[in-house]
């Protein structure tokens, strides 16, 4: 298939690149950065508020993967409407690029983080009720919103979609300020790991290029105008996280700070519809991760860097 992934120069974009074209799809990377460009993919240098490259961009492809967005909580909250404008605005922009392209189906970017706003009680579901009222952080919201755009679209204009909402995503290529990346920098370093609140919230961390599976079988007629929870696997605290980055690099001490506003403290989700229809579930385990992660930062740090 024609493929196109917006963030395809991306932490995950990168990943779902690489596997896409080992599965034998031709690729195009579009992103305004190159950080993680693969060669073997076409690139485009396209802002998602430039219609004429966005246009360009997805002409003739089968499907767009929409990946390009703010998932920096922390910058999100400093500047809210820049947030919204690129998480919202920029989801619309890329569907109206879909349809004008003739692209089959747009895969929607989404995350666990949406859960936090669902009602009732016990392990979440897909189809989990959402109460606005519990939307707390605006990340959240620019997602609920997307997710709702995707859905009016399909029934305006009969754009097909696949909502595919990430689990707490970690490994090779990931930001710098993520927590796990955080925690092995001060571990390496040998400077206190530094937790916000009491480091007992848990999340289900999802490994990378678990994650990057899932596109793939994502492509699947099953997942069309499907929303799937590609959770991870055993819930892992941020204090066990602290835990098996010492055990890993090197013993440290370990701080406490006050919680962050609105932080998603973790929920009970189901990815069975994600097993049921695209024969998916997280392989990697959490300690696996981390240590395949501090092999990839050895080894970019071993590599020379380029002649400017």
């Amino acid at each position: 298939m024609r493929l196109a992934v917006t963030g395809g120069c991306g932490f995950i974009g990168s990943h779902v690149v690489d596997h896409l074209l080992r599965a034998g799809h031709q690729v195009r990377a579009v992103d305004i950065g190159q950080q993680w460009r693969n060669p073997a993919a076409d690139y485009r240098p396209a802002d998602l508020f430039d219609a004429a490259a966005l246009d360009d961009a997805l002409a003739g492809t089968d499907a767009v993967f929409h990946l390009a967005g703010a998932a920096d909580v922390n910058e999100i909250a400093a500047d809210p409407a820049s947030a919204v404008r690129l998480n919202v605005e920029g989801v619309a922009r890329v569907l109206d690029a879909a349809g004008r392209a003739g692209c089959g189906r747009m895969v929607l970017a989404s995350t666990v983080w949406v859960y936090g706003a669902t009602a009732g009680r016990g392990e979440r579901t897909e189809d989990a009720p959402v109460d606005l009222g519990r939307a707390g952080h605006v990340y959240v919201s620019t997602k609920l919103a997307a997710e709702m755009l995707v859905h009016s679209y399909r029934e305006m204009y009969g754009q097909e979609f696949t909502i595919l909402r990430y689990g707490i995503p970690y490994g090779p290529r990931m930001r710098d300020a993520l927590v796990v990346a955080r925690f092995a920098r001060a571990a390496l370093d040998g400077d206190p790991i530094t937790i916000a609140g009491t480091g007992e919230q848990q999340r289900s961390y999802v490994y990378v290029e678990d994650l990057a599976d899932a596109h793939v079988r994502a492509l699947a007629p099953a997942a069309a105008n499907r929303t799937l929870a590609l959770e991870g696997g055993t819930p892992v605290s941020v204090r066990e996280i602290a835990d098996v980055v010492c055990s890993l690099v090197r013993p440290v001490p370990v701080r406490h700070t006050a919680a962050r506003a609105a932080d998603f403290q973790g929920q009970a989700i189901s990815n069975q519809l994600a097993k049921e229809l695209l024969d998916w579930a997280p392989v990697t385990p959490f300690a696996e991760g981390v240590r395949r992660y501090l092999g990839w930062l050895s080894e970019a740090a071993a590599r020379p860097v380029p002649a400017q």
